[in-house]
């Protein structure tokens, strides 16, 4: 069992940054890839980054560049630094966990509840 939650969110300007914190608990965190998906208002949930236990990583096109997924085991934490944020990158963003990483949400096994992000022309 894996419990996640996430934090960092708030509203920032565009161009600005913003880093999402999630922390986990349960023992067998570091063998789950992490992910983070994002959801805004009338659309489909979306893969954003994803981080295998080794450290292998993948990003949505939209992302790529200006967002980066990190992860401590230590300290049971994944990490999305998100720099050049741009309006539509307004979301509700979400940390999940799978066995396996994917970038569909359907992988996942546990999800976080969510931490708004708005970001102002």
């Amino acid at each position: 069992q894996v419990h996640l939650v996430e934090s960092g969110g708030g509203l920032v300007q565009a161009g600005g940054s913003l880093r999402l914190s999630c922390a986990a608990s349960g023992r067998t965190f570091s063998s789950y890839a992490m992910g983070w998906f994002r959801q805004a208002a009338g659309k489909e949930r979306e893969f954003v980054a994803a981080i295998t236990w080794s450290g292998n990583i993948y990003y949505a096109d939209s992302v790529k560049g200006r967002f980066t997924i990190s992860r401590d085991n230590a300290k049971i934490t994944v990490y999305l630094q998100m720099s050049s944020l741009k309006p539509e990158d307004t979301a509700v963003y979400y940390c999940a966990a799978s066995r396996l990483v994917g970038t569909t949400p359907t992988r996942y096994d546990y999800w976080g509840q969510g931490t708004q992000v708005t970001v102002s022309s």
